[in-house]
């Protein structure tokens, strides 16, 4: 019982020990990070001072430099003769026209009076009959009429260029150009009538431009979702690039 009573109390003081020097070292270490913040607090207000003296004097450098001015030779032109100038009158504004006032005076004269002119209307010619949708009266002249969708042949315009049969004359004699139709479809887009507006030196190339537009079938104009006869220009290009 005493050996182990011994044996216990023994053990109890090595803890304590143990604890005491854990607890100092504990402390040690506090005090020693306490110590290092405080060196590194004192070094940095002090960079930070040497930093502001720093700033502060390189401001006050700047501002005492004075501006630097080069002086420039003044040249000095002496004209000896001076132009002398010339003032222009303005154009006096025209003078108000005369208002005619009535007068009681009998010495002025009376006015002049144009005497009627007795007009004889049946002896005025009547005026031309109106013109037809195809031309006037003898279907010469196109006449316009307005339409919300144009004519336009099946395939485009392209289509009428693919059918366009070059003729051997215009091609070795090297004509070029444009011949441009005017032609009248009709509601079934047929064409019903076909004028030459513009032509070529050789007839050969109106008469191919005609026979590729005829070759052509053509949707009709409309005119409120309804096909009506219109006329329309079309022109057709001769050009022998890309021809062989």
């Amino acid at each position: 019982m005493i050996k182990y009573a011994y044996g216990r109390t023994r053990s109890g003081i090595q803890l304590l020990r143990d604890r005491f020097y854990c607890y100092r070292t504990e402390m040690n270490r506090a005090v020693e990070i306490e110590r290092i913040y405080q060196k590194t607090r004192e070094l940095g207000l002090i960079v930070s001072l040497l930093l502001a003296i720093g700033v502060f004097l390189s401001s006050k450098r700047m501002v005492e430099q004075k501006p630097v001015f080069k002086k420039s030779a003044l040249i000095i032109d002496v004209v000896d003769d001076i132009p002398q100038t010339t003032q222009y009158r303005d154009v006096p504004a025209p003078t108000r026209p005369t208002v005619p006032i009535a007068s009681e005076d009998e010495m002025i004269p009376a006015d002049e009076t144009i005497e009627l002119t007795n007009i004889d209307f049946e002896e005025i010619p009547l005026p031309p009959p109106p013109l037809s949708a195809s031309g006037d009266g003898d279907g010469s002249a196109p006449m316009f009429v307005a339409f919300d969708e144009p004519p336009m042949p099946i395939g485009g315009l392209d289509s009428i260029q693919r059918n366009l049969v070059y003729p051997e004359i215009a091609r070795k004699a090297g004509i070029e150009g444009t011949v441009i139709l005017h032609l009248q479809i009709d509601e079934k887009g047929e064409i019903r009538d076909i004028k030459v507006m513009k032509a070529l030196d050789l007839d050969v190339l109106t008469e191919a431009a005609i026979a590729a537009v005829k070759k052509v079938r053509w949707k009709p104009a409309r005119q409120r979702d309804e096909p009506i006869t219109v006329w329309v220009s079309v022109p057709i290009n001769f050009s022998l690039v890309g021809r062989i």
